[in-house]
Formats: C-alpha cells, sequence, structure tokens
C-alpha cells in the first residue's frame, strides 16, 4: 500500500465564534498555495484510490482542493482528528480493504509520530501543506519505508 500524508495548508490563528480550534478555515494564501500542490500531485502522477481527511474545517478544506484537482470523492474520517494514534489509524486503514493507493489529510503533531512509528522510529516534521509517502507491506508499526517527504514548496514548483 502507498499511504499518503497530507498535512493541512496554512489556517487562521482562530475560527469563527464558537468554533474553537475545530473551525479555524485555511487562510486565502493557504487555499492559494494548496490549489498549486494540487496540480503538483497530478503532474507527479499521484493516483488515488481513497482520500480520506479529519473532519476539522482546515483539514476538510484541503482535502476538497486535492480531491477537486484529482476528481476524486472526500471522505471524512473522525479518526484523523487530532489525536490520531497508530492504532486508529492501522483501523481506519484496515477499512480500505482493496485499496492500494490512500491519502489521508490531519495534523502534527499527530502525522509525524505516525509516519515515525510506521516506518521503525524515523524522525520527520511535516510541514502546512508537506507531504509523505510510506510504503507497507503490511499494516503494522515498523513495517513501512519513508519513500517521500516532500516540503510544500517543492509541490508548489512541481504545480507552477
Amino acid at each position: 500500500m502507498e499511504l499518503y500524508f497530507l498535512r493541512h495548508g496554512i489556517a487562521a490563528d482562530t475560527g469563527p465564534e464558537g468554533t474553537g480550534d475545530a473551525g479555524r478555515p485555511l487562510t486565502v494564501e493557504g487555499i492559494e498555495k494548496l490549489r498549486v500542490e494540487a496540480r503538483g500531485l497530478r503532474r507527479l502522477g499521484v493516483k488515488l484510490d481513497v482520500l480520506l481527511s479529519s473532519p476539522l474545517v482546515r483539514a476538510k478544506q484541503t482535502g476538497e482542493i486535492i480531491a477537486r484537482e484529482l476528481k476524486l470523492e472526500l471522505r471524512l474520517a473522525d479518526a484523523l482528528a487530532p489525536g490520531c494514534d497508530l492504532e486508529q489509524l492501522l483501523g481506519l486503514l484496515a477499512e480500505e480493504r482493496g485499496a492500494e493507493n490512500i491519502m489521508v489529510v490531519g495534523h502534527e503533531p499527530d502525522f509525524s509520530t505516525l509516519i515515525g512509528a510506521l516506518t521503525g522510529g524515523s524522525r520527520v516534521l511535516l510541514k502546512k501543506g508537506g507531504l509523505a509517502r510510506v510504503d507497507l507491506e503490511v499494516l503494522a508499526g515498523g513495517s513501512g519505508t519513508c519513500v517521500w517527504l516532500l516540503p510544500p514548496r517543492v509541490l508548489r514548483e512541481v504545480g507552477r
């Protein structure tokens, strides 16, 4: 399985009143940068079977931008909300039997921690809008290989 981790784009410091952290939307700059990154994904030939996102507004908006560019359906997954751990991720992936290429859209520090757990302890830092690909032979911690760790500026360069 090719598992892509995409961290949400640049978000506002606060959301609409009463929405708390979950309601923080992408900024105009964040949206524009992600549109270019989404074109970069298409130009890199990224093909996905499944696109899953945290339900938080900034992640959902990020997923919607990717879904439009790659002509996919976006599905929300509560397990990808902040606090996602390895057990939750593996459970979510197990539900996607038959999918070979999955992208998850979510948050830090969860994604860096999950990438490390899947690859046997590597340390990574996934910047806002950054992309990592981990190839998994089996759904288990320590069984993956980090194939890509692309900062957002690289994806934007490819998308220009």
